[in-house]
């Protein structure tokens, strides 16, 4: 697929949203991806899933993992196109961790994957996770990298779609100085002011 159908299918399923958003990190845009409504169809999730896999392949892990609850879905379906184990991690106490009796052997290759990267913090707390329990991260990816080039890791990395997306601390959002109401889809609570 290429980057204007992966993206036509994200508009199909109206999961490219405007307006003023509150993201995960606190940071606030006017686009706002929601993979939920792509991922809540199974044959296009297992299609965007097995591109991406399809770009990861070569790392040969024998496991992916991913951040609760965005990258769950996606963590599944590029493990079913690899033919290997999905994991996931989720915050206890406000903190990331592996639970439900997850485990790594000594040094085993997996591949960190997450559904949207804004500033890669889920994806290097499940990085962190992992490499405590004794993985070896060997490649991160995402459906949408929205960084805007600012995520960089020292590791192979992909990416279906890389969107030149705006994000702004709230003190200089545009939005809110022009009094835009902002909502926040995401699943996960604000960071502390």
């Amino acid at each position: 697929m290429t980057e204007d159908e992966i993206l036509q299918t994200f508009r199909k399923h109206s999961a490219l949203l405007e307006g003023h958003f509150i993201l995960s990190s606190g940071l606030h845009s006017d686009l706002y991806i929601q993979c939920a409504l792509v991922l809540q169809h199974p044959p296009v999730a297992e299609q965007l899933c097995s591109e991406l896999a399809a770009k990861l392949r070569y790392l040969r892990a024998s496991a992916v993992a991913a951040p609760a609850l965005g990258g769950v879905i996606v963590a599944h379906e590029v493990a079913r196109a690899l033919g290997a184990r999905a994991v996931f991690t989720e915050r206890q106490d406000g903190v990331m961790a592996l639970r439900r009796g997850f485990s790594f052997a000594a040094a085993e290759p997996i591949i960190v994957v997450e559904d949207v990267m804004t500033t890669g913090g889920s994806t290097r707390e499940t990085i962190t996770c992992v490499e405590q329990a004794g993985g070896r991260v060997v490649g991160v990816g995402a459906l949408v990298d929205r960084s805007d080039g600012e995520t960089r890791w020292d590791l192979p990395s992909a990416a279906l779609l890389n969107l030149d997306v705006r994000n702004y601390e709230p003190a200089d959002c545009p939005l809110c100085k022009k009094g835009t109401p902002a909502t926040k889809p995401g699943s996960r609570p604000l960071p502390p002011p």
